[in-house]
């Protein structure tokens, strides 16, 4: 039914949905039940510890006989700040008296970039399909990913950026559109200013490069699926309408923030992480509006906020959490995910 099949056979997938690699929800039931069904089920794997990685991935390929996708973080190593560091302590200081915390520690790297150890688990375990957010590790660590056999993924905001790509060698491009949840992909020149909609930017970085294109962004059923085809895609990813299938670590503050989402309730923030990321807004979305300047480089500035962030967790409060969501969050359905892709499936040939 597919009137385009070079992502397919390059994935070995039957159908051209990948379930988006959404660090800290995915899980190896999800990444599973996706890939059972006949799609691409991914691990975000960019905020996990290397024996936790190993642990999911393997985990995950004892449940499927399909490809997995495993995604990791590329971002360039922070410079550190000591003045803007004890202004942003001293701006979360209140939050953390709130929640029982104590004084606001030092800004250090809760998740590192890709590294030596993430290379040699994936070396190891030898997943079908390996991708990259913020930009790409070191070239030859991707000549050596590719070498292994591994299928090559990474995000593009901008036209500029799907070219660097494709000339470093991925085999497959995920043009990421504004309206997607999570962290913007962006790794070149200003986030604030590569703000292109999934509409706009897909078929310009079709026209732009000769490997396969993945629409990302706004898109929750078939409507959007066919839509990104006829744009010249040759496949999607898909997160946030996976969010609501019972195999994702969502927590119940979470889930409730999720089913209480409007078309209006997301927006673009800094301030839980220091990269640009969509998220339902809450109280501290909405309080440190201000401080987006402010906000440290990625990852200090999560090493601030994910105590508080763990503890709203804790005490069941959304106010601090970060509710990682699309714009059309407010389309949710909840069911499994291997009935969420077959339901796209049929939907997307209606």
């Amino acid at each position: 039914m597919w009137t385009r099949t070079d992502l397919l056979k390059l994935l070995g997938i039957e159908h051209p949905i990948i379930q988006a690699p959404m660090s800290s929800i995915s899980t190896p039931e999800l990444a599973a039940a996706v890939s059972n069904a006949g799609a691409l089920g991914s691990l975000g794997c960019g905020i996990l510890p290397g024996a936790a990685i190993r642990e999911q991935l393997t985990a995950t390929q004892r449940a499927t006989n399909g490809p997995i996708n495993v995604n990791f973080f590329a971002h360039p190593v922070p410079v550190h700040d000591d003045e803007a560091a004890q202004y942003m302590g001293d701006r979360l200081q209140g939050y953390y008296d709130e929640v029982g915390l104590g004084p606001v520690l030092q800004p250090g790297e809760p998740f590192p970039t890709f590294d030596q150890e993430r290379l040699d688990i994936v070396l190891e375990l030898r997943p079908k399909v390996v991708s990259f957010h913020f930009g790409l590790p070191d070239i030859k660590i991707v000549q050596l990913l590719k070498e292994a056999g591994c299928v090559l993924l990474c995000s593009a905001t901008t036209v500029s950026e799907a070219r660097q790509l494709e000339a470093a060698g991925v085999d497959a491009i995920i043009a990421q559109g504004y309206e997607a949840g999570g962290h913007r992909g962006t790794f070149t020149g200003d986030p604030a200013i590569g703000t292109v909609g999934t509409i706009a930017l897909v078929p310009q970085i079709v026209d732009a490069v000769r490997v396969p294109v993945i629409a990302a962004g706004g898109i929750f059923d078939g409507r959007g699926i066919a839509a990104s085809f006829a744009l010249g895609a040759s496949g999607v990813q898909i997160g946030t309408a996976f969010l609501a299938c019972p195999e994702a670590n969502v927590q119940p503050a979470y889930r409730a923030a999720l089913r209480s989402a409007t078309d209006e309730s997301t927006s673009v923030t800094r301030c839980f992480t220091g990269r640009p990321a969509r998220v339902v807004r809450n109280r501290f979305v909405m309080e440190m509006a201000g401080e987006e300047d402010a906000a440290l480089a990625f990852p200090l500035q999560a090493s601030l906020v994910l105590p508080l962030s763990m503890a709203a967790d804790e005490s069941r409060r959304a106010d601090f959490l970060p509710i990682w969501a699309g714009q059309g969050v407010a389309r949710l359905r909840e069911m499994p995910a291997k009935a969420l892709v077959e339901r796209l499936v049929a939907e997307a040939g209606s």
